[in-house]
Order: structure tokens, then sequence, then C-alpha cells
């Protein structure tokens, strides 16, 4: 009797700890999408595993340009281990600060909402894996820190379970910079 009670009251216990983007509405500085990433930025990140360990660490070149609410943001990783790897986003955010998003690795669009200085989303992201791939839900926590200073949690999840975290920084550079030197090198990435 006791392990069954415990087996049902511990998703209740886990739903009350949980919290929402709204919770952070009055949080500063206000964090809104298409200021924070546009242009030039750099991040610093690890991956760890579902154990907590990190696997590897990266770092990572992006750039966004912007037309009114909808953007096009470029990302070029380089991992510790010696992949690289790129992404480029089709983003947009309408007036209530919801937020859609589609790349070529993500299955279906990414959602979510910024609320203060919190924007909450979340995808199905695509991973290599020897000749296929793996899609692992991503559920994504960006906090801004200060105007220049953002940190990012993410959640991987595969059949409902945590399967890893990734866990960054980024910074941004330069608000005005140009984007054409990045999206080149990811072209000629695609390329092969």
């Amino acid at each position: 009797f006791t392990m069954r009670f415990i087996a049902l009251l511990a998703p209740l216990l886990l739903w009350g700890c949980s919290h929402q983007v709204q919770d952070y509405q009055q949080q500063t500085p206000t964090f809104h999408l298409p200021d924070y990433f546009n242009g030039s930025l750099n991040a610093y990140g690890v991956v760890k595993n579902w154990q907590g360990k990190q696997n590897v660490r990266f770092e990572a070149k992006l750039c966004g340009q912007w037309q009114g609410n909808e953007g096009t943001l470029f990302e070029l990783f380089h991992f510790s281990d010696g992949r690289v790897e790129q992404r480029i986003w089709q983003l947009a955010v309408d007036k209530e600060g919801k937020v859609t998003g589609s790349a070529a690795d993500v299955t279906g669009q990414a959602t979510g909402q910024q609320a203060g200085n919190t924007l909450y989303w979340e995808y199905v992201l695509q991973i290599p894996d020897g000749d296929g791939v793996i899609e692992v839900k991503v559920e994504d926590w960006l906090y801004l820190v200060t105007p220049q200073q953002l940190m990012n949690q993410s959640t991987l999840y595969k059949f409902g379970l945590p399967v890893g975290e990734i866990i960054l920084s980024i910074q941004q550079q330069d608000p005005t910079a140009d984007c054409s030197a990045l999206e080149q090198q990811l072209a000629t990435l695609r390329a092969g």
C-alpha cells in the first residue's frame, strides 16, 4: 500500500514544483528575441548526459537578421570532440510574445513564449546517429541576465524521460553586424 501511495503521489508533488514562463513576467531586463538575437553573438556551453556527466564542450558563433518580427538566426557549433554542426532558424514573434521557429534538423515547428526576461520554447530535434537520426524533445529556457548576457538551459527527452542537458552562455557582440560571412560559412559546410 505504501509504495502504491508514493507512486500515485509523486507526480502530484512534481507537478506542484513546475514553473511557467509567465512566472517571470515581472523580471528585467525584458527579453525581446529580435533585439537580442540581432547581429553577432558568441556562445559557450557543455552537453551533459542523463547522469549529469559532461560529455562535450562547445563554442558557437551566431548571427541574426530581422525584418520586423521575422528573422533568421545562423548558428555554427564547434565541439570539443571535433564535430562541427550548423543550424539555420527561421523565427517569428507575435505581439503577445509567442515565438515560432523552424530549422532543417527540427521536426515540425518549435513553439514558445516570451515573458519578462525569459523565453521558454520546445521542439523536436533530429540528432545524427550512424546512418539515421534520433529525435529528442528539447525544452529550452533562456534567461536574459543583462542586456548583452543570456543563460540557456535545455533539457532533452526521449520517451518522456530526460536523456541529457545543455547549459550555455550567450553574449551579444555587435547588434549591427552583417551575417553574410557566417551565412557563407554555413553554405560551404552544407555543400560538403
